[in-house]
């Protein structure tokens, strides 16, 4: 009996916490046009409650009517409040019927359940300002990108084939098509950090979560802007914490497929993640302020094309991966890494990164993937030298060699 009046309890409890939003929300109203506050709230939760238990005495489908007989009685308020006040809004109403399922599931012993829930309805109905401020500046490609990642991941996803095809049964369709998604949300991670906060917040900022997009477009976009504005320092400062997020997001990725990489890479990359901040940090002493209201051009953060573009690109090299090391053995994918690092370092990391799982070395692996980044590295300083010049980009090239020789005497201390 006591455990019967907890959960009831509970379900009032659910009401008033439901009831407090709303009441807040309607708190300019006059007495008599509000729908619902507090009170009602935690009167309609009491109410599921109520006639849960009086369901559990008569039969379950009791429950089903009296939540339609309470649902006509909230859409007929409703439809009387819009004659009235001409509000057409039906949250309060939806609510409403939420608060009397709570209650119910409360009482039905679901406490954890009906709690959270009742907490997680309050927060969504509190953030509707926030909500329709990022729906407004929302643009229809991001939207579109948004349900294409929400199709690659929930959709196309779980109905892959998880076992192994061709030579040496290498090609997993859905292990391939999970590190495409898993590429894809860390650059809307970069993307909408970019977007929601603006790329008023500055240079550095912009290249700190830009560089979880993409580290070359950064170098590409800023290097433009160095060979026409001449603003070095601050850009170039810019292009070194692009280049310093790759790090610990090459780190992420292969950790998230093998968690025993994350120590071994872990060294090198966090000390030249560490060296390269902190020559971004020297050139960003050295700016000069300006008002350049240019910026950066991120593209849109996914394309279904795209995707399918790096799935071909990770099915290459896995499969390549596997042909070198029958071929040439270990120094096969220190080849095929330093070749691949040449355009994109995320498809080898997650190849090799995979291979540790069966019969591939962790030293053998941490090799392959410091090799890549390496390249990454120096290739993007050689595409900011082609487009500025030598005079303006010797010093960049210098700190990634700085950074590249400080990671290389860090393998001396790996634990492996």
């Amino acid at each position: 009996m006591l455990d019967l009046f907890i959960r009831l309890g509970l379900a009032l409890a659910i009401g008033f916490l439901i009831g407090i939003e709303r009441g807040w929300q309607e708190r300019t109203a006059s007495e008599g046009q509000r729908m619902a506050g507090i009170r009602t709230f935690g009167l309609i939760g009491l109410l599921g409650g109520i006639w849960t238990i009086l369901a559990n005495q008569m039969g379950i489908i009791l429950l089903g009517f009296s939540f339609l007989a309470f649902a006509a009685i909230l859409i007929i308020s409703h439809i009387q409040s819009v004659k009235e006040i001409h509000d057409v809004g039906i949250t309060t109403v939806v609510a409403g019927l939420i608060t009397f399922a709570l209650g119910a599931l409360a009482v039905l012993g679901q406490v954890a359940i009906a709690a959270s829930a009742g907490v997680v309805t309050t927060i969504l109905l509190s953030l509707k300002p926030v909500l329709h401020r990022w729906l407004q500046k929302l643009e229809s490609q991001e939207l579109s990108a948004i349900l294409k990642l929400l199709l690659i991941s929930v959709v196309i996803l779980p109905v892959l084939p998880n076992r192994g095809f061709g030579p040496w049964n290498v090609l997993n369709p859905y292990e391939i098509w999970l590190m495409v998604v898993l590429v894809a949300a860390l650059s809307f991670v970069g993307y909408f950090a970019i977007k929601i906060a603006g790329q008023e917040q500055g240079t550095l900022f912009t290249s700190l979560f830009g560089g979880l997009v993409s580290s070359t477009v950064i170098t590409l976009n800023f290097a433009r802007l160095v060979r026409e504005h001449k603003h070095e320092n601050i850009l170039t400062a810019g292009v070194l914490v692009s280049a310093a997020t790759m790090f610990p997001r090459i780190l992420v990725i292969a950790g998230i497929i093998n968690i025993h990489l994350v120590l071994p890479l872990a060294i090198p990359f966090v000390i030249m993640a560490i060296v390269t901040y902190l020559e971004a940090l020297w050139f960003w002493k050295r700016r000069k302020i300006h008002n350049s209201k240019e910026s950066i051009v991120l593209k849109n953060p996914f394309q279904l094309s795209t995707a399918v573009k790096f799935g071909l690109l990770l099915s290459a090299i896995i499969f390549l991966a596997s042909v070198f090391r029958a071929w040439l053995g270990d120094a096969g994918l220190y080849l095929l890494s330093a070749i691949s690092g040449i355009a994109d370092v995320d498809a080898i990391t997650l190849s090799i990164s995979r291979m540790t799982n069966t019969d591939l070395l962790i030293s053998v692996a941490t090799f392959a993937i410091f090799i890549a980044a390496i390249v990454n590295t120096a290739v993007k300083g050689f595409i900011f030298m082609f487009i500025t010049g030598f005079k303006k980009s010797y010093r960049l090239l210098l700190a990634f060699l700085i950074t590249i020789i400080a990671g290389s005497l860090s393998l001396l201390f790996l634990p492996i």
